[in-house]
């Protein structure tokens, strides 16, 4: 639900179910990481903080490699676009699968067209555009929720059969 001035789309992959938390999972953290971005530094903190999750969820190279590099692609919008932010890293669970949830929130200015924003080639900046497009192909579940003046914060996750 969004209120005025809030804008919200889920991804082709349908609505995000949230389930149950992670806890009791054999391996799994039951709490959430929740890493700052604020510098180049962070960046790469971020992608080791994924890749260490990937391995714990059990993705495969591919996955891993797909999870990681929507991460990176997420967090540097969040840090050039978005002033800097939060990447929180969860494990949601459903029957037969676990997954990866990667929350980014940052207080920017919002994404004022986010069907634009999603398109390859669109760019507000010096980059490709491929980065919010690029990150939605790459995950399962993709949300983005943005408010003109009032930040934007992705949900992506990615499922691993068990």
């Amino acid at each position: 639900m969004t209120g005025p001035g809030e804008f919200a789309r889920t991804g082709a992959a349908g609505t995000t179910t949230l389930s149950g938390d992670s806890a009791g999972q054999a391996g799994l953290p039951a709490e959430p990481t929740v890493l700052h971005v604020r510098s180049e530094q962070d960046l790469l903190a971020i992608r080791h903080a994924v890749r260490d999750a990937t391995l714990t969820v059990g993705f495969s190279i591919v996955d891993q490699t797909r999870v990681v590099t929507a991460a990176s692609e997420l967090a540097r919008n969040a840090y050039i676009h978005g002033g800097g932010g939060t990447i929180r890293i969860e494990y949601p669970t459903r029957p037969g699968a676990v997954g990866l949830r990667l929350t980014v929130d940052d207080s920017g200015p919002g994404i004022a067209d986010i069907d634009a924003a999603l398109t390859d080639g669109y760019t507000t900046g010096a980059g490709l555009g491929h980065g919010l497009g690029g990150a939605q192909r790459l995950m399962d579940e993709f949300e983005i929720r943005t408010r003109e003046g009032g930040g934007t914060t992705v949900t992506a996750t990615r499922w691993a059969d068990r």
